[in-house]
């Protein structure tokens, strides 16, 4: 029975010898892999600068008449001239004439009367001084010379009531040639001369807006507000305003802001604001939307960077900085303000630094970068 267990154990021991340089073959042949690279993250970055930065208020504004006048009649009668539409008017200036034919011949009849009552009161004037005289030599009865006085008071009270005649009358045909109250340019006309026009019509017959100078009204919030009070100590030293185009953000023009409305929009927590615009070139028209500009303050060398290089993690904005060695680090920053695209930084950066712009989804601290130029806009097909 021995005998027979033998071959057996030898048989076992020959297949452990085998299946252990097989798998001494297998691994003495096969070489182990190399740690897999870390990839390069492809970034586009900018350098920190110093620069002075101006701190401005934005708004949407519209431009409007510095004054506008609607033209009405302050007489009926038939409309024979009105100024031609888009010309520019002086202040002064005939904007529209109303036949005047009936307002002179009443003119001419109230000057007349006033003619008239005149004569008559110098005659009464000659007879009572006359009567004076006698009545001192006792040749003429006193109740004669009161009476004689009494005529004198009633034909000056007649030459008064002439003369408001004729005043009346005068302001008429006066009214009758319509001039503009200001420098302005003239709308289009909303009634034709050969019209009637009465004084109950309030349509008006044409409109005057004055255009130079010209006014920019926008609202800012009531925090803004306090902002630009206390830059312009109240309101007293007036602020430059820059109006840009909405469309192509072109400049149209500088101006003053120096009135701001007396309360705060309760609905809306804004306060609405006025300013002047010289306007000499007229590239601001009423109703027209700009966008409003006021700069507050400067601050000079002020460390920047774009805004688009602050990230915000769970203890703050941070951004990434690239190293001498190319590879990224988190660096904890503090923002002190932001203007449009750049943010100045209080602490965290110093100048000629340089931080990623673009990319920072697919970095964390330690990643090499390879820094791209920024994709340039297409410019658009003619």
């Amino acid at each position: 029975m021995a005998d027979r267990r033998r071959p057996r154990w030898g048989f076992v021991l020959l297949g452990v010898l085998l299946l252990a340089l097989v798998i001494w073959a297998v691994f003495a042949t096969h070489k182990p892999a190399k740690a897999a690279k870390a990839p390069v993250v492809a970034v586009t970055a900018a350098k920190v600068a110093v620069q002075d930065v101006p701190i401005a208020v934005s708004a949407i504004g519209a431009a409007k008449a510095w004054q506008s006048d609607l033209i009405n009649t302050q007489v009926n009668g038939m409309l024979t001239f009105v100024a031609p539409e888009g010309a520019d008017i002086a202040a002064g200036g005939v904007v529209a004439e109303i036949n005047s034919a009936p307002y002179a011949a009443v003119l001419s009849q109230a000057q007349g009367a006033l003619k008239r009552d005149q004569a008559l009161l110098e005659g009464a004037r000659v007879d009572l001084a006359r009567y004076q005289t006698l009545a001192k030599q006792d040749s003429l009865a006193t109740q004669q010379v009161d009476d004689q006085a009494a005529l004198v008071k009633q034909d000056e009270g007649a030459v008064a009531l002439d003369k408001g005649a004729v005043e009346a009358a005068q302001v008429n045909v006066n009214f009758c040639r319509i001039t503009s109250p200001v420098s302005g340019r003239v709308g289009v006309r909303l009634v034709d001369p050969g019209n009637i026009v009465l004084t109950t019509t309030t349509t008006g017959i044409v409109s005057v807006n004055q255009i130079t100078p010209i006014a920019v009204t926008f609202t800012v919030p009531q925090g803004d507000f306090q902002r630009l009070s206390d830059v312009s100590n109240g309101f007293t030293r007036p602020l430059t305003t820059q109006a840009l185009s909405q469309e192509t953000g072109a400049d149209l023009g500088s101006g003053e802001l120096s009135i701001a409305d007396n309360h705060v929009d309760s609905s809306t927590g804004t306060v609405e604001m006025k300013a002047r615009f010289a306007n000499q070139p007229k590239r601001l028209w009423p109703g027209q939307f700009v966008n409003v500009r006021l700069v507050l303050q400067t601050l000079p060398h002020a460390t920047t960077i774009p805004a688009a290089a602050v990230n915000q993690g769970p203890n703050g904005p941070f951004a990434y900085v690239i190293g001498a060695d190319g590879k990224v680090t988190a660096r904890p920053i503090t923002i002190q303000t932001s203007q449009d695209a750049l943010a100045v930084i209080k602490t965290g950066l110093q100048p000629g630094e340089t931080v990623v712009t673009d990319g920072q989804l697919s970095l964390k601290p330690g990643l090499a970068v390879k820094v791209r130029q920024p994709t340039a806009a297409k410019k658009p097909a003619a």
